[in-house]
């Protein structure tokens, strides 16, 4: 399956999303997680690689509300991620808008990103894996309308599903050690 998608609020959405991205990320994955907190509907990134840096040890996070990486600074943090991880596998996290319909899902795919595409902006396509939150609706541009709740709920459920995808990873390779023992 090349994409997996979900609503955040989907009470198996955790358990579906570490089990599709249990598949596709390595133990030297770095996640680069794209947007600012100076806007709240592009703050679901930032919101993502906090939690994840916070209950994950070990996994390479770029992109925090202490260090955001969005639109002024993509380039140049793009390059020191492949300079620092040029073997890795870059899983991105981002924000976008949507249908209606599809505000509340959560998409992934092995697949970049195109960040600032949905608000015409051109910028480099990044990642080897993709995390999408839909967090608005394409005719609501600025994105002014978004509740931060609404984006912090989504942010928890990608922080969560990345950390269990890694310990499902680290379960699946400690169960293959034991049965070549």
């Amino acid at each position: 399956m090349d994409e997996l998608r979900v609503r955040y609020d989907d009470k198996n959405a955790i358990n579906l999303m570490s089990a599709y991205l249990a598949d596709q990320i390595n133990f030297d994955s770095v996640i680069l997680c794209i947007g600012t907190d100076k806007c709240i509907g592009d703050s679901l990134g930032p919101i993502v690689g906090d939690m994840i840096s916070k209950m994950t040890s070990g996994i390479s996070v770029y992109g925090t509300l202490k260090n955001p990486i969005h639109a002024m600074n993509l380039e140049e943090n793009i390059a020191h991620i492949k300079r620092k991880h040029p073997y890795s596998n870059i899983i991105a996290v981002d924000a976008c808008l949507g249908d209606k319909d599809n505000i509340g899902k959560i998409s992934i795919k092995k697949s970049p990103i195109y960040p600032g595409k949905g608000v015409g902006k051109v910028l480099p396509a990044v990642g080897d894996i993709s995390i999408i939150g839909v967090i608005d609706a394409f005719d609501i541009i600025p994105v002014h309308n978004t509740r931060l709740g609404f984006v912090f709920e989504m942010a928890e459920v990608i922080a969560m599903s990345v950390h269990r995808a890694f310990y499902l990873k680290a379960a699946i390779k400690n169960n293959s050690d034991v049965s070549q023992s």
